[in-house]
């Protein structure tokens, strides 16, 4: 019986000067992988160079989490911004947590956008290319974490550059496979039982059950679960308890 594997990744580094977001110290030691913002939406040098250092103290993957330069809508606003402006805006965001990474004898492995980005380029191919290119001009062969059969995974291919399969245990699906938006019923989840049971049929099955009832075909390379939900922690905790106990091992996809 073939082993299953799996990434349980977080996005972390989101507090901004004296404003706490989440509890990034116990997050780090129940991920393999975690998504560290970049200024852009969240984050400032001081949160990116401690929670680099930690990850890597504690052998966690490190992803940059770019996004549009929306600090006050933390990222979650669609901004009207052209493809050249994304692709530099991707470009300082990804090198910035990169030159930081190596001041702590860290590298960087991937990118996974964030928010409104990560929603947008799940159908926008022309926005989606900007990043792809973006990140396939950097050094470092790094590869892109991102919604399975969008857009991107699409500029991925195209590019060469590697593309990772991800699916949100604490997210609602639509029937296309897509989120449900945030500003709709059943976009959050914060069951913590049910989303451990979620966690382990996404990777024993490759499916998730949309808010219609009917099932969406994933098969995920990384899990996550938001750093900012109320209660990460207990979901990280036992998700990562449910997935070991069904003898799944967790592991960092890049």
């Amino acid at each position: 019986m073939t082993e299953l594997v799996v990434d349980l990744n977080s996005d972390l580094g989101e507090s901004f000067g004296s404003w706490t977001m989440g509890d990034d110290e116990a997050l780090l030691s129940l991920v393999s992988s975690a998504n560290v913002a970049c200024g852009f939406h969240a984050g400032d040098p001081q949160t990116m160079l401690r929670t680099v250092r930690i990850a890597q103290q504690r052998g966690v993957s490190l992803g940059a989490h770019p996004a549009y330069r929306d600090l006050v809508g933390f990222g979650r606003r669609l901004l009207d911004v052209s493809a050249e402006e994304l692709h530099a805006d991707v470009l300082y965001q990804v090198a910035a947590l990169d030159g930081v990474a190596r001041s702590a004898g860290a590298t960087l492995s991937y990118v996974k956008p964030h928010g409104a980005l990560y929603n947008r380029i799940v159908s926008d191919p022309v926005q989606a290319a900007a990043v792809a290119r973006a990140v396939h001009e950097l050094p470092g062969n790094l590869a892109i974490l991102g919604l399975p059969g969008s857009a991107i995974e699409t500029a991925c291919g195209e590019l060469g550059v590697s593309f990772y399969r991800e699916a949100f245990v604490d997210r609602g699906y639509l029937a296309d496979g897509s989120l449900v938006p945030r500003t709709a019923p059943g976009a959050v989840l914060h069951e913590v039982e049910m989303i451990a049971e979620r966690a382990v049929r996404m990777v024993r099955e490759g499916v998730v059950q949309a808010v219609d009832g009917s099932l969406v075909e994933l098969r995920p390379d990384s899990l996550c679960v938001h750093g900012d939900t109320p209660g990460a922690v207990a979901m990280a905790s036992a998700v990562r308890t449910a997935l070991t106990a069904e003898g799944v091992r967790i592991e960092r996809f890049a």
